[in-house]
């Protein structure tokens, strides 16, 4: 009996539910996550998609701290700026729409001026996974197959949600290939700690242990230097509120920051950024297998409206994409993104939410 309850605790942690059909007829599963620490999260089926965080602050109030849309409908034909969704077969930029492996040429769709961006214009965000529950976690899996979006190789991708008790999500993704291909694969979250609509993230203060960056051009295509970061409004490595550094970089950020450059890099996650909201008391500390992460400020969000009619304004939220670098296969120096027939491409990302004390309040 024993094992029965423990079982019975385990299935009650996620719970399912229809989120609707998209225009093609295919339904939606969206997925409950929750643990006691009071995060409850939920994941869609269509684009492997984070679509609520729900958190208390300080005094206990709870408040969404992701952007997204309150229908499918919206996240289907609105969600141009790819609010929480798994991002693949490429996460960021590969210059000029084009790579050549083992000598052949491969053509991309420039979905991004001339380059190309997260996987071409129906990417990973723009399919509905497979997707169940297993045990303690949501399993979603895609096929893309040989071809789509210019990419070789048929590529079985899997991205597996877990949530623990103390409001840490992790994020595991495998792919495999039948033939030589990339994968650079995260998670497009866009996190504003005081709540989703509630102003910018201007004074939330972002710390990193990122030493390094890589500089680009006008379309964010690495020029192939990692510079270091002292000394510049990319040193975040002792906590800075956004705000008073930002100012220094054109549009905000939206910046490819370098935790290592080995080409294999460790395997154990590693601490690589923490956001905090003062006024709320609520912290996002990120960790992982990858050796980059791009910080993006929201530069290009402009007042449309999301999740209960909030207007998400420019600077509203920001992005922690862990990821290889952007352009990988044109700088042979960075850190591979080339995955061959027999090796497994794996990645782990873990977001923990740490939920502030709660106030007691003094009785009367």
């Amino acid at each position: 009996p024993v094992k029965m309850a423990a079982e019975e605790g385990k299935k009650k942690k996620i719970e399912s539910r229809s989120f609707g059909k998209l225009s093609d007829g295919s339904e939606v599963t969206i997925y409950t996550l929750s643990s006691s620490s009071g995060v409850v999260i939920e994941v869609m089926s269509y684009g492997g998609t984070i679509t609520s965080v729900r958190m208390p602050d300080r005094n206990g109030e709870v408040a969404d701290v992701v952007l997204g849309y309150d229908t499918l409908e919206d996240y289907e034909k609105k969600n141009t700026s790819y609010f929480g969704v798994t991002v693949g077969r490429f996460a960021n930029r590969i210059a000029g729409a084009k790579f050549e492996l083992d000598g052949k040429e491969y053509k991309l769709a420039a979905n991004n001026g001339v380059n190309t961006l997260h996987g071409g214009v129906k990417g990973f965000d723009k399919v509905n996974w497979e997707s169940k529950i297993d045990g303690d976690k949501v399993v979603m899996t895609y096929l893309s197959k040989d071809g789509e979006e210019g990419y070789p190789g048929n590529l079985t991708a899997t991205v597996e949600f877990s949530l623990d008790d103390e409001g840490e999500l992790l994020m595991s993704y495998t792919a495999t290939t039948d033939a030589p291909t990339l994968v650079n694969l995260t998670n497009h979250s866009y996190f504003n700690l005081a709540g989703a609509g509630s102003g910018t993230i201007l004074e939330h203060e972002l710390q990193t242990p990122c030493t390094h960056y890589t500089p680009g051009d006008e379309g964010l295509i690495p020029d192939g230097r990692v510079e270091p970061v002292k000394g510049t409004p990319y040193d975040f490595r002792k906590g800075t509120e956004i705000g008073k550094q930002i100012g220094g970089v054109k549009g905000g950020y939206d910046t490819n920051f370098v935790l290592r450059q080995g080409p294999t890099p460790d395997t154990d996650m590693a601490f690589i950024a923490r956001l905090t909201e003062k006024e709320s008391g609520r912290k996002l500390e990120v960790y992982t297998t990858e050796p980059a992460v791009q910080v993006y400020t929201g530069g290009f969000l402009d007042g449309s409206t999301g999740r209960g009619g909030k207007a998400y304004v420019q600077f509203g939220a920001m992005c922690l994409e862990t990821q290889h670098f952007p352009d990988s296969i044109h700088h042979p120096h960075f850190p591979s993104t080339v995955l061959r027939p027999g090796q497994t491409f794996s990645s782990q990302t873990k977001y923990a939410f740490v939920v502030p004390r709660i106030k007691r309040k003094a009785s009367k």
